[in-house]
């Protein structure tokens, strides 16, 4: 591909355009960073108040699959991304035709259906070094009564749409199983065996055009409700050689598929007798992560500052983090109180604690489980950054901090 480079403008009078498909607060945040490079942006969303629309150069308001948005953006944008898995791989596909995309139709796809991620992962573990969990997929009720006893307890997943713990089910027997699946409609899963989980982990890389792949230090992930709460982002956060481990896991994992852009890839970390434990791959993402924000702050390069560059075919800097770091997501529960009234919450106490970085979304209707923005907490040692992060959670009685 041929570099998109900054503060051009065509022939035609077009100066350089950057596009991306979804407008929820990763295209923002991407946005903002293409912007700061000097590109122009344009959004593909339907909604009229999305985050990413509203600070855009261009808001393309239309259905992710309708043609005459899809031919408004290629006619803007000298390449396309996109902000979340569920854009239609078939929409990224026709862009494809006339744009660089990054990343791809294919890559997409498999992000979207946890029955051709699990394969993936399955397919490549020989190379990577990992694997997934045990599973089975359930699309008929043949597969349902065929189902191996030994993947009970499990956790049923529906193969598409869930996210942040939703279309997720734990079950301790067939019979369970078997409801589940039906109060899922009968809609395609995968039946995940239940591990002895230790810790959460994810690693994001980016990987460009030409192959070369940078990424970040591996993240440890607390979740609450299936929806991630806490990420340490610092030196000792993982045991070396497990992080060493992760980090290598996924490059291998993303150039299996000829991946182009900015990659997550999550881990569980289970008990198998040892000391630091072992490895398996839980799910990709096929974009920048919640996990990731950390690095606005913390890194001299962000993952959305990758996620440009990869897709503009720009060089890919090796990221440096400068400051550790923990990331405390923001939900909807925060501006609400024990009675489910509106409140603005206490960002006077939280702004006048050191090395505290707020950044919100422009979600203009704060729900419970809704993610509204994150709270990164930078210093100059961890045990600093520590002390002010339970002191920021306190204050705004964010969970996910007690046990570390």
């Amino acid at each position: 591909m041929k570099a998109v480079f900054p503060g051009t403008v065509s022939a035609s009078g077009q100066p350089a355009t950057l596009g991306v498909m979804g407008g929820g607060q990763l295209g923002r945040m991407f946005v903002h960073a293409a912007q700061r490079l000097g590109y122009f942006t344009a959004v593909l969303d339907p909604d009229p108040h999305s985050p990413a629309g509203r600070v855009s150069h261009h808001h393309i308001q239309t259905a992710y699959d309708n043609s005459a948005g899809l031919t408004q953006l290629a006619a803007l944008c000298a390449a396309i991304t996109t902000e979340f898995e569920n854009v239609p791989a078939q929409a990224l596909q026709a862009l494809a035709t006339s744009r660089p995309v990054a990343p791809g139709a294919a890559a997409v796809a498999i992000a979207q259906n946890r029955i051709e991620e699990k394969a993936h992962f399955t397919a490549s573990a020989g190379v990577a070094g990992v694997t997934c969990a045990p599973y089975a997929v359930i699309e008929t009720p043949a597969q349902l009564s065929a189902v191996p006893e030994n993947l009970l307890p499990g956790i049923l997943k529906t193969a598409r749409m869930g996210y942040d713990g939703k279309g997720q089910v734990r079950v301790k027997t067939a019979a369970e199983l078997a409801a589940a699946w039906a109060d899922l409609k009968q809609v395609p899963c995968v039946l995940e065996k239940l591990l002895p989980l230790k810790a959460e982990c994810s690693v994001i890389v980016a990987r460009g055009w030409d192959g070369r792949t940078v990424g970040f230090a591996p993240q440890y992930n607390v979740h609450v409700d299936g929806i991630l709460a806490v990420t340490l982002a610092y030196e000792g956060n993982m045991p070396p050689a497990l992080a060493q481990r992760a980090q290598a896991a996924t490059k291998l994992i993303a150039n299996h598929i000829g991946y182009v852009g900015v990659l997550c890839v999550e881990f569980f970390v289970i008990d198998d007798g040892s000391t630091d434990g072992a490895l398996v791959v839980n799910e990709m993402a096929p974009r920048p992560h919640n996990s990731g924000h950390y690095t606005l702050d913390a890194c001299d390069v962000s993952q959305f500052d990758l996620q440009v560059h990869a897709m503009a075919g720009l060089p890919l800097p090796q990221p440096r983090q400068h400051s550790p770091a923990i990331m405390l997501n923001l939900l909807g529960d925060v501006w609400l109180d024990a009675q489910g009234q509106s409140r603005t919450p206490d960002w006077q106490a939280v702004l006048a604690l050191p090395g505290t970085h707020l950044h919100l979304y422009g979600k203009l209707e704060a729900r419970a489980g809704r993610k509204m923005g994150h709270l990164n907490i930078t210093g100059a040692d961890i045990a600093s950054v520590q002390v002010v992060a339970r002191q920021a959670a306190a204050i705004l009685g964010l969970p996910g901090l007690e046990n570390l």
